[in-house]
């Protein structure tokens, strides 16, 4: 275990903890889940990004929301302020980092992606067990909502300019460049001005992290770089996968531009 990630052969034996608690993140209609979509780690949580942990007035999705809504539905989970929490999803990595840098926001610190997921969990014959709806005691979780780890477009905008933080696309490299549509219908094209691209594909490798020596080759070209990094994609899910890698390799500050792409395609020509 490290910092940000533990294995699954440690979740395993460390199961019974009572401060830990586990958080199951995956989408819950996601067209790429299959025959895990019943299935759980013992005792997993299901973390609703898309419903309880999103600002539903926000027209954009996956907005972070407020921390109000974030500390009232951690405490319907059960969460403490004294938690250890674990998240993962049903892809190896792609909502779990999401999820941890929400809580990193949000104040609490004690948190880990469960490295390789799901798939890695099961594919090691670790206990599972069907998905139910499960209570829980009313959690204490307190929220200290940490603005500096967030940018938005007025941020982004005046950041055109100044060039003060260098943002880090972690769409395809195909949609960062604009040769082929975005998914969400009707989007344009392109890129923020003076971003660069790393997809978030090259910092995985078998739904896992990559090790540290292959992430600082990943990032080798921003060892010297002393702006902070602010990370963008398509709604700001990716965009924390490339996040987290990087604050495994590098020591520059790190935000997350929220509305990412989907926002700034919209509300700029």
């Amino acid at each position: 275990m490290n910092g940000m990630i533990v294995s699954a052969a440690w979740l395993n034996e460390n199961l019974e903890m009572p401060e830990i608690i586990i958080l199951d993140a995956r989408l819950r209609y996601d067209p790429a889940s299959s025959e895990l979509d019943d299935l759980r780690i013992k005792g997993a949580r299901i973390f609703d990004l898309e419903g309880d942990f999103s600002d539903k007035k926000n027209p954009f999705p996956n907005a972070l929301p407020s921390p109000g809504q974030f500390e009232n539905s951690c405490r319907k989970l059960g969460i403490n302020k004294s938690s250890m929490i674990v998240v993962y999803d049903d892809r190896g990595i792609y909502l779990s980092p999401r999820v941890w840098w929400m809580f990193k926001v949000m104040g609490h610190q004690n948190i880990r992606v469960l490295d390789g997921g799901f798939p890695g969990w099961k594919k090691a014959g670790y206990r599972t067990e069907k998905v139910v709806d499960m209570k829980f005691d009313t959690g204490n979780f307190k929220a200290d909502f940490n603005p500096d780890m967030v940018v938005d477009l007025e941020g982004i905008s005046n950041n055109l300019k100044s060039r003060k933080a260098l943002v880090i696309d972690a769409r395809s490299s195909d949609r960062f460049n604009g040769l082929v549509p975005e998914p969400r219908k009707e989007l344009r094209r392109g890129n923020i001005p003076n971003s660069i691209n790393i997809p978030y594909e090259t910092v995985l490798k078998d739904g896992k992290f990559k090790s540290l020596g292959e992430l600082k080759e990943v990032f080798a070209d921003l060892e010297g770089e002393g702006r902070p990094l602010v990370f963008s994609c398509g709604s700001g899910v990716t965009a924390c996968i490339v996040l987290m890698a990087s604050e495994m390799s590098l020591k520059n500050d790190n935000k997350v531009y929220d509305g990412s792409w989907t926002e700034y395609a919209q509300l700029t020509d």
